[in-house]
């Protein structure tokens, strides 16, 4: 876990420090930005961690149980607990995020599914439908995810 100060920060100066934490966050507008200023900002424990627990949201919000989500990511019964309270009894924060995860894997999914029946029609008579099968089949497992 992340070690905090023991020495107190005043009201008004933890206020500041949030305020500028927030722009700082939301003025990342591309993926390159965001992923150069979590590499310099987090260590890798508090990157695997932040990502552990958004995992652990979205495999509750898809209906997994504590042991399976237990072992696919190797964290405790507390940590899968105080996400699944989070996420139950919160309507900011964890629940927004998993929404929108949840609406865009939605979203690719559908345009997949376009894609698989466009793609699904064979190759034209005299071609290689051989070749063909192995790239449709190399693109379908390309496009699975883990969970």
């Amino acid at each position: 876990m992340a070690q905090v100060s023991r020495y107190p920060v005043h009201k008004d100066v933890e206020k500041r420090i949030f305020e500028v934490f927030k722009n700082t966050i939301s003025a990342l507008r591309d993926s390159e930005d965001i992923e150069n200023f979590l590499e310099e900002f987090l260590s890798p424990v508090e990157k695997i961690m932040l990502a552990k627990r958004i995992s652990i949201a979205v495999l509750l919000a898809k209906g997994y149980s504590y042991p399976s989500i237990r072992q696919m990511l190797r964290v405790t019964p507390s940590t899968i607990s105080n996400v699944s309270l989070n996420l139950k009894y919160s309507d900011k924060g964890y629940r927004k995020i998993v929404e929108k995860i949840l609406r865009d894997e939605k979203m690719n999914e559908f345009w997949q599914k376009i894609e698989t029946k466009l793609t699904d029609v064979p190759p034209l008579k005299g071609h290689d439908w051989s070749y063909w099968r192995k790239e449709h089949e190399y693109k379908k497992r390309k496009n699975k995810k883990p969970f």
